[in-house]
């Protein structure tokens, strides 16, 4: 597709993007495989390594025994770029390198074979920033420690790799603690249909895209492929941005992540205005500190998949906690959320839906439409409604959905094919249902 966008320095920003015409919202503006990806180590039991589908049973490659495909087709066509990848991982087993040293390596095998490289980027791998200089000693110790993991970890390749780096890699990247620096503040998060996180990826001229905590661009992505979609109707000359984090929080919490992560100070009018802190922070403060203090700590409960405690702690809190905090509070969300989570893992699904009923509101304040984040909300507690027969209230539900993700999924996106079977399903059961 012929770019609508250019490269071009963005005051006070540096390198950024910008429109060449004007875009419409709900446009596709970009699509891009990466240079480079991995699926996540806390996913890699069930997401595919070729083509990053989620599936409950996968085949697991005999040698590494840690990289899973879908069939002996995916496993074919990923032995390309895992040959080398398997022998590293071989050598170290039973340990497995981070998720960014993983990536690294992969985009080094990359480079090493000529038919990856292109030549059409906007932004080289070159030109990405380290931040090395400006990062504090504590942060630079441990992308130390990654960047000596890296190298033990391309040593099993054979001796020769090094000699190989020196011709294939940019000089400013032949140095492993600049390579993995440049690595974790440019990469992207690959996420599912479902927003949920399945790996990284390095997409190098996307990487121009400025930050802002209202972005006029939103990202999906269809396996590895990242679709850039304007979420507002964008002028020529004005700029594009994304956001680089979840925006769900204070303007505090974003500015510090923002910061130690992308070594940054967002200035956007979101974070001028600190706008929906106040209601972010509504309620009896002592009654939301409590919860405040309970997130980690049911998070951790989460990440060991421990549905059950989860499930009864979350609501316990909630059921403790009653009106004196509204369900807008910023931390009573996020419990109610992961409350949702728990419940649809046990199978709950008259708690699941009063749930997923409490945090529409909530989601309609701080994802401004369209959101993809509003839409897959709406998608899953319209799926609660379906499976429990409210069919006239899944519709309606089902059709809030779709009228934010055909802005920033597309008509053709594999999520919307399985809303609009939704929407088909829930209109033929209530024509069984009226009286003829």
């Amino acid at each position: 597709m012929a770019l609508k966008f250019e490269r071009f320095v963005s005051p006070g920003k540096g390198n950024g993007v910008r429109a060449t015409a004007r875009i419409r919202r709900g446009e596709l503006v970009a699509s891009a495989e990466p240079l480079a990806s991995c699926v996540s180590l806390k996913v890699s039991r069930g997401v595919c390594q070729q083509c990053f589908t989620r599936r409950e049973t996968l085949l697991r490659c005999s040698q590494c025994k840690m990289a899973r495909y879908c069939n002996a087709t995916c496993q074919k066509q990923a032995w390309p770029g895992h040959k080398r990848e398997c022998k590293c991982l071989r050598s170290l087993l039973p340990r497995v390198p981070t998720d960014s040293v993983r990536l690294a390596a992969s985009l080094i095998f990359a480079l090493l074979s000529p038919s990856q490289r292109s030549s059409e980027e906007l932004y080289s791998l070159e030109e990405h920033e380290s931040h090395l200089n400006s990062m504090p000693e504590q942060k630079k110790a441990g992308l130390s420690q990654l960047a000596s993991m890296l190298e033990l970890y391309l040593q099993q390749e054979g001796p020769n790799l090094t000699e190989e780096l020196k011709t294939a890699l940019p000089p400013s990247c032949q140095d492993l603690l600049s390579l993995i620096a440049k690595v974790t503040c440019n990469c992207f998060t690959i996420s599912d249909g479902e927003l949920q996180e399945i790996g990284v990826g390095l997409y190098p001229s996307l990487s121009l895209l400025n930050h802002d905590c209202r972005p006029n661009c939103v990202m999906v992505f269809e396996g590895t492929k990242l679709q850039l979609r304007a979420v507002q109707d964008i002028n020529a000359e004005e700029e594009l941005n994304i956001s680089y984090i979840e925006t769900l929080s204070l303007t505090e919490e974003r500015q510090k992540q923002l910061a130690d992560q992308y070594h940054f100070h967002c200035q956007c009018q979101r974070c001028f205005s600190h706008d929906k802190d106040g209601l972010m922070l509504s309620g009896e403060e002592a009654a939301w500190r409590l919860l405040k203090e309970a997130v980690p700590k049911l998070d951790d409960l989460k990440g060991e998949s421990n549905w059950k405690t989860l499930f009864e702690n979350s609501h316990h809190l909630l059921s403790a906690i009653g009106a004196g905090v509204p369900d807008e509070n910023l931390y009573k969300l996020r419990i109610t959320d992961m409350a949702l989570d728990a419940a649809i893992h046990l199978q709950l699904w008259e708690e699941a839906m009063k749930y997923g009923l409490k945090t529409l509101p909530a989601y309609r304040q701080y994802y401004p439409d369209p959101h993809p984040v509003h839409g897959v909300q709406l998608m899953r507690v319209g799926k609660l409604q379906h499976y429990l027969e409210n069919i006239k209230e899944a519709l309606e539900t089902f059709k809030q959905a779709y009228n934010i993700m055909k802005l920033t999924h597309g008509d053709d996106y594999p999520l919307m094919v399985d809303l609009k079977m939704k929407m088909e399903e829930c209109r033929c059961d209530m024509d069984h249902q009226s009286p003829h």
